[in-house]
């Protein structure tokens, strides 16, 4: 499929969606931001989508937070201890936390949280496997009563990545963490404005007057004080990137977070903007099956898909031919940090044969049922990847049925695990960036654990047993050797495919400064 008619389909669906109007006059202490898209579901916890991540971290503060090296900071605890070898770990709050109701932050509210989280995330079931009790002993303390030592615990805390661990009242956080909560109190350095809230256009954020910075430390990543610089941050979604190049040429709005390739030679030539690159992780794309139900339940043609795929064909669709910014021959864990390796990425050489695929396909006994591949028409990056997924598993043999739709509608229905005829689905396809690839412990999409794994819900015990054998080994030398393993591995057993990875620029006004890296993160950053 030629990259440029791919483009030009996700443009077009994307023009058939209103853009809200953005008001020209706005004052200094406003940040008008544009989205990758909707914020549609609100809680950080039920749905592991980065747009609602970025949205979490505006409202929710967090235990810990991580820097650029991937490590850990104290963030809302003031410290902690670790006796009786590694297995009891009190963790201190800071003083002088406050709700946005004006309720104080106690330990049982972060204790209910982290109970929450760890129920929908990969890292957080892993911590409370090995938790015996989590209890609060007094309003300042968080105390883990641990089975083993589990040197990982500020790690699972604290990571960057999704599902984030947002700590919310008690009152809230007592809900089912398969239900999404759309009551948005935290104690993060802002308030989530619900009554300015327009579904599928505008959200609002304004500053907490009763946060209460990190005194220490630099601003790095989610790590360090978090001051804020603006008033209000105010999001609003236009799904044409026509549209939203234009709102930033016009001093519309102050920050597009994903423009689409094609733009940027224009965005650059404008002496008003500056395009950069925020997530520099980068983002790796992956097409993610279902392994409930037939086809994919079977590894053998999730394996010939595999050998039939280029991953150069998925990267050009996004990020077209300026080679500097895309990679091929990406693996399960993200170029250039510790874990990655070359283990198992001859599965991605050349030939990639669609004809041999189809033959194997059909020897693995495929009885030509429908396919059903959700695209959200309105998120041009991912829509573009959907097209040429839709285009492989068609010359592969696959009887394809590609359903577009809005993103919100996609993060609904994914969880859905009914069979296609019954409004279910066969695959999606998402981005994640390497701050949720970088090791086994956290990389939700990698998990095999059957009802408990994330959205497709794969059964692969042996990447089970790998991946308790990485959080056992000793030390760092044992723990790449055993990632290697654990990718081999994930080739045979592909709970996904790896699709190539792209670096996301993102375009701001000049006028801002100190914009930090990792994510869209609405601290630091202020104008002038």
């Amino acid at each position: 499929m030629n990259r440029r008619d791919v483009l030009k389909s996700g443009l077009v669906l994307g023009t058939a969606l209103a853009a809200p109007a953005l008001a020209r006059a706005e004052t200094d202490r406003v940040l008008r931001f544009i989205p990758q898209a909707d914020v549609t579901a609100l809680d950080p916890v039920w749905t592991s989508v980065y747009v609602t991540r970025n949205h979490g971290y505006l409202i929710f503060d967090t235990l810990y937070g991580q820097d650029s090296s991937f490590a850990v900071q104290p963030q809302m605890v003031e410290g902690a201890t670790v006796e009786q070898d590694g297995r009891l770990w009190k963790l201190t709050l800071r003083e002088g936390l406050r709700f946005h109701d004006n309720t104080p932050v106690l330990a049982r509210d972060c204790v209910a949280s982290i109970t929450r989280w760890s129920k929908r995330d990969a890292f957080g079931q892993t911590l409370m496997a090995v938790t015996d009790e989590l209890s609060a002993p007094d309003d300042g303390t968080i105390q883990f009563r641990l089975k083993a030592p589990f040197p990982f615990l500020p790690e699972a805390l604290g990571k960057l990545g999704v599902n984030m661990l947002p700590i919310m009242p008690e009152r809230l956080a007592g809900t089912d963490p398969f239900k999404p909560i759309t009551d948005m109190v935290g104690s993060g350095p802002f308030r989530f404005k619900a009554d300015e809230r327009v579904v599928g256009a505008r959200a609002v954020y304004e500053r907490f007057a009763g946060y209460k910075p990190r005194p220490q430390g630099t601003p790095d990543w989610t790590a360090g004080p978090k001051i804020v610089h603006f008033d209000r941050v105010e999001w609003n979604v236009i799904p044409d990137p026509a549209t939203a190049a234009g709102a930033m040429q016009r001093g519309e709005a102050d920050w597009w977070e994903q423009p689409v390739f094609d733009l940027l030679p224009v965005l650059r030539a404008d002496r008003n903007l500056r395009v950069s690159t925020v997530e520099v992780t980068g983002n790796i794309g992956l097409l993610r099956f279902n392994q409930l139900f037939p086809p994919f339940d079977n590894a053998a043609i999730r394996r010939a898909l595999v050998r039939a795929m280029n991953q150069a064909d998925f990267m050009q669709a996004v990020a077209g031919d300026e080679r500097s910014a895309w990679r091929d021959r990406i693996g399960f864990f993200a170029p250039g940090t510790p874990m990655a390796s070359d283990a198992g990425l001859s599965a991605l050489d050349p030939p990639h044969d669609a004809a041999k695929a189809r033959e194997a396909i059909a020897a693995a006994g495929y009885k030509g049922e429908r396919v059903v591949l959700m695209a959200p028409g309105d998120y041009p990056r991912i829509n573009a990847l959907c097209l040429v997924a839709a285009d492989l598993m068609q010359r592969c043999g696959l009887n394809v049925d590609l359903q577009t739709m809005d993103w919100g509608t996609v993060i609904q229905r994914r969880a859905s695990r009914k069979p296609v005829d019954q409004g279910g689905w066969s695959a999606f396809i998402t981005t994640l960036t390497g701050a949720d690839m970088y090791n086994p412990a956290g990389s939700l999409a990698l998990r095999g654990n059957g009802s408990g794994a994330w959205f497709g819900w794969p059964t692969a015990p042996e990447l089970e047993t790998l991946r308790n054998a990485w959080l056992a080994a000793p030390d760092i030398a044992a723990r790449k050797q055993i990632a290697a393993r654990i990718q081999a591995q994930a080739f045979e057993d592909v709970p996904y495919l790896p699709l190539g990875q792209f670096f996301q620029p993102t375009v701001q006004k000049t006028s801002l400064t100190g914009t930090l890296q990792g994510m869209a993160l609405f601290w630091n950053v202020r104008r002038g």
